[in-house]
């Protein structure tokens, strides 16, 4: 049975539970959980990151932890009872582990690792928490740590600064606002500025002495020196080196490295330096013997120089070499360093080892006990404290120093009888009062512990040494009285025995007989000589005698002698016991002597600061005795001595003792009468200011009064104490009358800066530290009236001077700050004072910021939910005074502009938002009686209406983003409630006071706008936050957006038919607010359109102005990425049904309709431009757009900015040639006139004419870059036309030379042709404008099948590809799925007219073949009926699929929609027909390009001939025949029988090409291919007998064959064209390559090898070799890389663009698999092989590589190769001028030929108009690239028999290659003979209207060709001639040509103007 738990309320996983068991809850290790039952070892709960989903989970895989419960029972909360910071690091560790884990995604590994190891660092710091041992101490450090790290991770990873108090989060409903605020800006500018340290600290490591020759031990000195004051500032690091040069004591290393401390900020300068100086200690030359001499001395070796300006910019100088120089003389070495920092460089060089000192330096900032915690191991391994000399800049009143420091300067000695002056060594003793030497008092230096004696070094033979050695006495104070020093001086000789002679001494006692210390300064010392045996142990036989120069001088008797020679030493003492100043002894000894107290009272204010702190307790004693003791004499003086005392300590450098004082107060003051006199003189003073002239001393006497008061009370008590509280009726009145003279002084006025205004400055600066004074002896409303009288005395004119009024402000200031305001009672008396001094400064905007400060610390006594009723009479008070200005105050420090410099500019920050916080902390605290009595104050309605528009504008201002930093969100939270709050309350004012005749739109207008930009604030939108955060929010505000949502559905129902007044304009606010993706908050705010609609209706009876606004804003949000697909099914149900019942719910619809499909629009555009790269999604998105806005909408600015949209990315993705056309759509929209355009997007202000001539020539630009040159030299043509219009002639003629190098290149340059590919979107998941729809698309260079389906799959890596090229059925277009269908399609030209014409240039015609296409086409195979297994043929029908778009390709985009599909179906005899067709015309062109030898070798026109002639002999034709020929077809097909007399001539025809052929190839044909060519005629023989044919008759004539139920392919023989050697096409991007010499194919059957049919009919055939390799039965198409297409699938795509594995060897001839090159590998209708090298070669040089441009209706045969006339031909190609035109884009349509009724040539003459006259000039074989979805065979000429099908005999090929209608030939009679045509025979043939017989000459030269040996004939016969193509009369010719010319092209959409763009 399940229990609710008592206790176990809240747990931790510490095992992950997968929840499989019945209702499980699935929880991650670490997820916290919340348990609401219990059940035999199972909790039920819910996890707290998820609370809607509860389970059950086993118990022990909870770790339960204390937590206290909330609202126990259903809606129970619980909450951790542990460390708030545990809880903060649990909860922020889990937010960082998702975003830890984003950063490694998105590659950012430095943040990564950082924060990795951030991440560790708390875990550690966790743990000692949790574990609960650390002391206090150290747990407030590891928390400080805690923060510090969270903050920085918090910071890394942008989320919000976290307030806390005391290392713990605060809540912000526990502070106030004004507190809060504070935190965060504290926090805030910890984080941006760090405060910078007043105190340094140079942390010194030496390593080694590097030099060659050391050999001798070594002292190393460090000091810091000055060099602009060229003294020392710290002591000495003394440290010892071997003789490695290492540190002597290597394991002590407190040895060999120090810490320079307490240095400040002004000695952080360059000219600061770090000396080195390097004693050697050893013989007295460094090159001497060993054994001269054994005693050592201290020796110079050297000196180093460091500039601590080095360290100022890195903190830190790692394994730094010093140089080491030594001075040239020895009796310079006591400047060396001054030398060499001055770089005197004759005074000094470098050391002659060249010795270099390693050391390393780190400069330390801040407390140095912060240092000590921040740095442990380095003060836990050991470091010497190197002090600076003397005090630091502060003194601590603890320090405990008696240090004093000598110098050892020089001296001057006589040579005592010698030759050479002396080598003098200085030893020297402390020796105390009773003769013994002092042990360890002599510090070298810090690192060397003290040491009984010192030798200084010795100067080599020098009399006057200079020495400048600086050593430190540490002597106690006990034995500083009675001791002396004595310096010994001994002469060092040289010699063996190395002895030191003494020969004379000095002393100094260190206590005169005055009683006074030695006086620091230098003391030049006598010399006194003595024996060198004597001895000096008995001090008191020298003492006697004098020690100083100066006592000498003073006392004659002395003997003479002794002043010759001299000693100098400078003493310096640093203590806090001793003092060597007289006066301060004269004072402290007062009663010593009575009559000196005037003098010292007087001299005291002369004694140096330090000397009276150092006795600050002893001074105030005898001060106060002496005021006892003589009040009325001394009174006025030690008045005066003591303000000279108390404000000596508001020195910085001595502000540390004013505890000490406090501590003297308390503790040992004793001065019970003192108040009396104090009071008396203090009032004196004050009455008298304003009678002195001369202020000085009255301002002394002012800043010290917080201190006098301490005094007096303190006196009081010690009175009252002692008496029993006495005469405390006259101590009141004292203070009264004191007070009163404040008063009066106070408030005098005087104008400008007087005196007296400066005094009454000084008396407010220190006035409100009294007030604790007061306290202690007043009732705290005594004080309070006190303070308030004295303020309220102050003068209100704000003329004063301003000096004065900011230290007024900062008396209030100090006022409110103080413990007197914390008290209620005395609150309610101050404030009104307070609040009067702020009010008339913020009415003049003066001191703003000491006004915020005082205003934050009113509100922060004022706690929230205090319902205290002197809190809410405080609100009262302050409402009543400070809101409205409070208000006025913000809206006018924000309108300012922000100063520029960073400092003021925070600055100013912090003032505003110190205003904000101090406003919104006032409306917190305001109840609705507060609200009540704020509006009833409002007399008129005018008044309430400025007050809501100012808080309304006020309201807006505060939640600008840039109000707080951006990671302050709990602050914007805050705020945001309490604005809520407000305006909730002020609603019902705006409903009572300003509706129906009252009605104010600004007011309304106003509210509207805020509560739009409340909800739209980026810090409200809780669908980015984290759950975690999300959850927080929710608890603590719940969703504020959904809250002003109704708010503003409520009022906006309240507005009734002023709602008109908001329409149209509130739409795009409304709009933006609806597009928030929350769901109540639409279900809200939707309802309002249809509100507006409504009224709209009501108005005007249309609502177009709601519909354009909608449209309009619509667009600019959503592309801002407001809006979703939900937002979309929303908007479109909840209107529908609002509108249901309206009496306009058509257009309502309509209107919604055309919303929701911009939507879709929008969406899709927003989505696809999320991705990086340009893609076709991107453009075609943009294209659906922009038409959108054209045609649905007519907008036509928004579609002009989509059209430069569209262009910029074309520009991005180089298309070049769609970003003309798509910038020609704006060009359309403007004429060539002078009307002024704006300026618009990148275009300046220009007229209409200079904006169309600029995109003129950007238009042209991009054409010629796409080189689409024909469509630039149009456009090139119209500008020159404006230019010739207005005579401007130089722009003519550029524009003349810029047409005719678009010519230039059309005739020079290669032009790639492009590839078209059907794409099929199927499936719900596409885009809007994708969806269920089909697609032409326009490849890019060199793309075949397989890359584009990549490229395809790529921009939609979900979509899965179809197997098959069939339409999909319903089921796929529902499917919530994405499928792609591609495959490619071939182009069907419009436009015939150049293609058909004779001697066009390729490089003319490639244009025409792949641009302005309106239609694609692809056929696809199949079998109708039973299949025959032994001939396919005779089933096999071809299914042909014409596509129309909706716009020309190229255009705007690279692809188009599918508008209309034409399907037709072809008859197996069709095919038939159409291939031998095809391959006769091949054979044609290859002939003909043989003779005119434009074949650089014969391979093709070989390869040709092998495939038809060997396929024809192994029973090729023969299948044909089989099908169609046999007697049981001809009765089922009784209609065919014109089709069949067709299929008879056309292989009749082609034996005769063939026979022709052969004879043309013996004549070329290379030898070693002979045999080849011999075996070619055998076979042809054969193949003549098969057909039944033993020789051609000159009269056999082609009877005319009609199709009596039509044909689905239109005039198939309309346009007889001539062969030329022009006529072939050049596939594209293949590089010329020549085939093998011999490479025979042949085909084996038709019976075993009937799948040829299938991909010839296709397209996909490479040579009848290719399609016999094929499988015979018909399957789908693959999609797939990797499986091949079936031959029943139909793509229209270029063989090379479809291949497929090859397939195995049983479907494979034996011939082919010795012969078939990997070219010649079967095709798919997908999937392309792309040309092999060996195939490639052959192309550019054997024919155009133009597409066919015939009419569309004809089948793909008639239109693939377009010949121009031979010399052999039998038509001239007359018939194709008579070609209709129907306009310059169509085609136009082709006549039918008539029908053939006698001989050939008589047909001609008499119905055929005169012939052409053709060109003289060759066409250019320049190559050119074909369409990418025309039928190229893999290697050689697209759609050309003699390359698509060029190894198999025209039966077996077919392939829907086409041919142009050029074979067309009409047989001469065999007995004409062969004229000899020149140049001049065109006007012959024209007049005689007599076809040319057939000719082996050559085009151009018109000279016989001989013919071939094994054809020749006699002069007087006929070469055999090829057969006439059949004059074809059919019953739909006429039909069609007269349809097609009735076509017009298609026109663009008519240009509309543009008004002002």
């Amino acid at each position: 049975m399940w229990i609710p738990t008592e206790h176990e309320k809240y747990g931790v996983v510490i095992a992950s539970f997968r929840g499989t068991v019945p209702h499980g809850l699935s929880l991650e290790i670490g997820d916290t959980v919340q348990i609401l039952e219990k059940c035999d070892g199972w909790y039920r709960g819910f996890a707290l990151k998820n609370p809607n989903i509860k389970g059950i989970f086993p118990s022990n895989y909870i770790h339960l932890k204390n937590a206290c419960v909330k609202n126990k029972g259903q809606f129970e909360m619980v909450i951790p009872t542990e460390d708030s910071v545990i809880t903060e690091m649990t909860s922020t560790l889990r937010d960082w582990g998702t975003m830890w884990k984003q950063l490694y995604v998105r590659n950012e590994g430095d943040l990564f690792h950082r924060l990795w190891h951030i991440m560790n660092e708390i875990l550690d710091l966790r743990r000692q928490v949790l574990v609960g041992h650390l002391t206090h101490d150290r747990m407030k450090d590891v928390k400080r740590h805690i923060t510090a790290r969270l903050d920085w991770g918090n910071e890394q990873l942008g989320l919000d600064l976290v307030p806390r108090k005391e290392y713990a989060m605060v809540d912000p409903d526990e502070i106030s606002i004004t507190e809060l605020y504070r935190l965060m800006e504290h926090r805030h500018r910890k984080k941006d500025t760090p405060v910078p340290a007043s105190s340094h600290h140079l942390f010194v490591q030496m390593k080694s002495l590097m030099c060659s020759n050391l050999g001798e031990e070594l002292e190393v000195i460090f000091s810091l020196f000055d060099s602009k004051e060229n003294r020392p500032i710290s002591e000495r690091f003394f440290l010892r080196l071997n003789r490695n040069g290492l540190p002597k004591c290597p394991e002590k290393p407190e040895r060999h490295c120090s810490l320079f401390v307490d240095l400040s900020s002004s000695e952080l300068r360059k000219d600061i330096y770090i000396t080195v100086h390097i004693i050697r200690i050893g013989r007295m030359g460094a090159g001497e013997k060993k054994n001269a001499c054994n005693v050592q001395y201290r020796r110079p070796f050297g000196c180093a120089v460091l500039s601590i300006a080095d360290l100022l910019a890195g903190d830190s100088k790692d394994d730094l070499i010093l140089k080491v120089y030594m001075c040239n003389t020895e009796s310079d070495w006591y400047q060396i360093h001054e030398n060499i920092i001055k770089k005197l460089n004759v005074r000094y060089n470098l050391t002659g080892s060249n010795a270099g000192l390693a050391v390393s330096l780190q400069l330390f900032h801040g407390d140095i006990e912060q240092i000590r915690r921040d740095y442990t191991s380095m003060f836990t391994h050991g470091v010497s404290i190197t002090r600076k000399l003397g005090f630091s800049n502060i003194i601590m009143p603890g320090e405990m120093r008696n240090d004093l420091y000598i110098t050892i300067e020089r001296g001057e000695f006589e040579k005592g009888g010698k030759s050479v002056a002396r080598n003098v060594e200085v030893m020297m003793h402390i020796v105390d009062s009773c003769g013994q030497i002092l042990k360890d008092f002599i510090s070298f230096g810090s690192g060397e512990p003290p040491a009984s004696k010192f030798h200084s070094f010795v100067l080599y033979h020098n009399n006057s040494p200079r020495w400048a050695e600086l050593l430190k006495l540490p002597i106690p104070v006990d034995k500083f009285r009675g001791a002396h020093i004595r310096f010994e001086f001994r002469h060092c000789s040289t010699k063996e025995k190395g002895e030191k002679k003494l020969f004379g001494f000095s002393f100094v006692p260190l206590i005169q007989e005055n009683g006074r210390t030695l006086p620091d300064g230098t003391h030049e010392l006598v010399v006194h000589k003595c024996e060198e045996n004597t001895n000096l142990q008995d001090s008191s036989r020298y003492l006697k005698l004098p020690f100083s120069k100066g006592i000498l001088l003073g006392n004659n008797h002395q003997a003479i002698k002794t002043t010759k020679e001299s000693f100098w030493i400078t003493s310096f003492l640093c203590s806090t016991k001793l003092t060597q100043n007289g006066d301060m002894l004269d004072l402290l000894k007062w009663r010593a002597h009575p009559d000196k107290i005037a003098g010292c009272l007087t001299k005291l204010k002369e004694i140096d600061g330090s000397e009276i702190v150092k006795f600050l307790q002893d001074t105030l004693d005898t001060l106060f005795g002496i005021l006892d003791e003589n009040s009325q004499k001394y009174g006025s003086k030690v008045f005066d001595s003591l303000v000279h005392i108390i404000n000596l300590l508001q020195d910085s450098k001595f502000h540390h003792f004013k505890p000490v004082m406090d501590t003297y107060i308390e503790s040992h003051f004793a001065g019970a009468l003192a108040y009396r006199d104090l009071i008396k003189v203090l009032k004196w003073h004050v009455d008298r200011v304003t009678d002195m002239e001369i202020q000085e001393h009255i301002h002394e006497v002012l800043k010290a009064q917080e201190y006098i008061f301490k005094y007096i009370v303190q006196s009081r008590r010690l009175f009252s104490l002692a008496t029993g509280g006495q005469n405390e009726e006259e101590f009141r009145c004292c203070i009264q009358e004191l007070l009163m003279s404040i008063r009066f002084f106070l408030s005098q006025e005087s104008k400008g800066a007087s005196a007296l205004t400066q005094s009454q400055a000084v008396f407010l600066c220190s006035f409100p530290a009294v007030y604790s004074e007061l306290l202690k002896l007043f009732d705290v409303r005594e004080v309070a009236n006190l303070v308030h009288d004295t303020l309220g005395s102050l003068p209100t004119i704000m003329h004063v001077d301003e000096s004065l009024q900011a230290v007024k402000l900062q008396c209030i200031g100090k006022t409110v700050e103080s413990q007197l305001y914390t008290h209620p009672d005395s609150r309610y008396i101050l404030l009104p004072v307070v609040l009067h001094h702020l009010h008339m400064h913020l009415q003049e905007q003066k001191d703003l910021t000491m006004c915020a400060r005082i205003l934050s610390n009113i509100f922060c006594f004022i706690k929230k939910n205090s319902s205290e009723k002197s809190v809410l009479e405080e609100i009262d008070v302050i409402v009543n005074s400070l809101l409205d200005i409070l208000l006025r105050t913000i809206l006018e420090i924000t309108s300012r502009p922000q100063p520029s410099g960073s400092a003021m500019r925070l600055q100013f920050q912090d003032v505003t938002g110190e205003f904000v916080s101090c406003l919104l902390s006032l409306l917190r605290q305001m109840t609705d009686r507060h609200y009540q009595q704020l509006l009833d104050r409002f007399s008129t309605k005018d008044d309430l209406r400025d007050f809501l528009l100012q808080i309304f504008t006020v309201f807006r201002i505060l939640i600008r983003p840039e109000m707080f930093p951006k990671d302050w969100t709990v602050m914007r939270l805050v705020a945001n409630n309490v604005i809520i709050t407000t305006v909730l309350y002020l609603s019902d004012a705006l409903r009572k006071n300003f509706l129906n005749e009252n009605f104010d739109y600004k007011i309304w207008d106003s509210y509207f706008y805020l509560a739009v930009i409340f909800i739209n604030q980026l810090c409200l939108q809780l669908e980015m936050f984290t759950p975690s955060k999300k959850k927080k929010v929710l608890e603590k505000y719940g969703d504020m957006r959904v809250t002003m949502g109704c708010e503003i559905f409520s009022m906006w129902q309240n507005l009734g038919e002023h709602k008109l007044h908001f329409i149209p304009a509130l739409i795009g606010p409304f709009l933006e607010v609806t597009l928030i993706p929350q769901p109540d908050l639409r279900n809200v705010m939707i309802p309002i359109f249809h509100d507006m609609m409504d009224w709209e209706q009501r108005r005007s009876g249309n609502f177009k102005q709601v519909e354009a606004k909608l449209i309009d804003k619509l667009d600019s949000l959503m592309s801002e990425g407001k809006g979703d697909e939900t937002y979309r099914e929303l908007f479109n149900s909840i209107l529908l049904k609002k509108i249901e019942r309206e009496t306009w719910r058509e257009s309502g619809v309509s209107l919604i309709a055309t919303v929701t499909r911009l939507m879709e629009r929008l969406l899709d555009y927003r989505d696809c431009m999320k991705m990086g790269e340009v893609d076709g999604k991107k453009i075609g998105c943009t294209v659906s757009l922009l038409n959108f806005y054209k045609t649905e909408l007519n907008k036509e600015e928004m579609y002009i900015r989509y059209i430069h949209k569209l262009y910029d990315l074309h520009l991005k993705a180089q298309n070049f040639t769609e970003a003309g056309y798509t910038l020609l759509l704006y060009d359309e929209l403007l004429e060539w006139s002078d009307r002024p355009l704006r300026e618009f997007l990148n275009y300046p202000m220009q007229t209409e004419w200079q904006r169309k001539e600029y995109l003129h020539l950007t238009i042209i630009q991009n054409f010629d870059r796409g080189k689409c040159w024909e469509n630039g030299i149009i456009l090139c043509r119209k500008i020159a036309e404006q230019y010739e219009s207005y005579y401007d002639y130089r722009n003519l003629s550029k524009m003349r030379m810029m047409e005719a190098s678009l010519y230039d290149k059309i005739m020079d340059q290669q032009r790639l042709e492009p590839e078209f590919f059907r794409v099929g979107f199927y499936g719900k998941k596409f885009p809007f404008f994708l969806r269920n729809k089909e697609f032409v698309c326009r490849g890019h260079d060199y793309e075949r099948l397989e890359a584009f389906q990549q490229r395809m799959l790529n921009e939609f890596p979900h979509a899965i590809a179809m197997q098959h090229a069939n339409q999909p059925d319903e089921t796929i277009f529902q499917a919530e799925a994405q499928y792609l269908q591609i495959y490619a399609v071939t182009p069907i030209p419009e436009s015939q007219e150049v293609l058909q014409r004779e001697g066009i240039p390729d490089n003319i015609k490639s244009f025409y073949k792949v641009n302005h296409i309106w239609r694609f086409r692809y056929d696809r195979p199949f079998h109708k009926g039973t299949k025959d297994k032994e001939n396919e043929f005779k089933s096999l029908w071809v299914e042909r699929t014409t596509l129309i778009l909706v716009q020309s390709l190229p255009g705007i985009s690279r692809w188009f929609e599918v508008e209309k599909r034409e399907v037709v179906e072809m008859s197996p005899l069709e095919n038939a027909i159409e291939v031998l067709e095809n391959k006769n015309q091949q054979l044609r062109t290859l002939i003909s390009q043989c003779q005119t030898r434009q074949m650089q070798n014969i391979n093709p026109l070989t390869m040709c001939l092998n495939g038809v002639i060997d396929a024809a002999v192994n029973g090729g034709v023969a299948r044909y025949q089989e099908a169609f020929f046999v007697k049981e077809y001809i009765l089922n097909h009784p209609e065919d029988g014109e089709k069949i007399t067709r299929l008879r001539e056309l292989m009749l025809e082609q034996a005769q090409i063939l026979e022709f052929g052969l004879a043309v190839h013996e004549k070329f044909v290379p030898q070693d291919m002979r045999p080849l060519h011999k075996k070619l005629v055998d076979q042809f023989f054969v193949m003549k007998s098969s057909l039944g044919i033993q020789e051609f008759s000159a009269c056999v004539q082609a009877s005319p064959v009609h199709f009596p139920n039509g044909s689905p392919r239109v005039c198939r023989n309309s346009a007889p064209a001539s062969m030329s050697p022009d006529g072939a096409r050049v596939i594209p991007r293949r590089s010329p390559l020549s085939y093998p010499a011999v490479n025979r194919y042949s085909s084996s059957s038709l019976s075993s090898q009937a799948s040829a049919e299938v991909s010839n009919i296709t397209g996909q055939s490479e040579s009848s070799d290719e399609v016999f390799n094929m499988q015979p039965s018909p399957s789908t198409s693959s999609l797939s890389s990797t499986h091949s297409a079936s031959p029943n699938v139909t793509s229209s795509a270029p063989s090379s663009a479809r291949a497929s594995p090859l397939l195995s060897d049983k479907h494979k001839h034996s011939r082919e698999n010795s012969c078939l090159s990997p070219r010649e590998r079967p095709c798919s209708a997908i999937y392309p092989i792309p040309a092999e090298p060996s195939q490639r070669m052959l192309f550019n040089h054997i024919g155009d590589g133009a597409l066919p441009r015939s009419d569309p209706n004809l089948s793909g045969p008639e239109k693939a190769v377009n010949t121009t006339p031979s010399s052999w031909s039998l038509d001239s190609g007359k018939e194709a001028r008579n070609m209709s035109e129907s306009g310059k884009l169509m085609s136009p349509p082709v006549p039918p030929r008539p029908t053939q009724t006698g001989s050939p040539a008589r047909h001609v003459a008499s119905v055929s108009p005169s012939p052409a006259g053709r060109s003289p000039m060759k066409g250019s074989m320049q190559s050119f690239t074909p369409s990418p979805v025309e039928c190229h065979s893999s290697g050689l000429i697209s759609n050309s028999p003699v390359l698509s099908g060029s190894y198999s005999s025209g039966i077996s090929s077919l392939s829907r290659c086409s041919t142009s209608e050029t074979s067309g030939f009409e047989s001469q009679g065999s007995e004409q003979t062969i004229p000899n045509y020149s140049v001049s025979e065109e006007p012959m043939r024209k007049e005689s209207k007599t076809p040319p017989p057939y000719s082996v000459y050559e085009r151009t030269l018109r000279r016989p060709v001989p013919l071939p040996h094994s054809l020749s004939i006699p002069v007087t016969a006929d070469p055999p001639a090829l057969p006439p193509k059949p004059l074809l009369a059919r019953p739909n010719n006429q039909e069609n040509s007269s349809r097609r010319t009735e076509q017009v092209p298609r026109p663009r959409p008519l240009p509309r103007k543009v008004s002002q763009l």
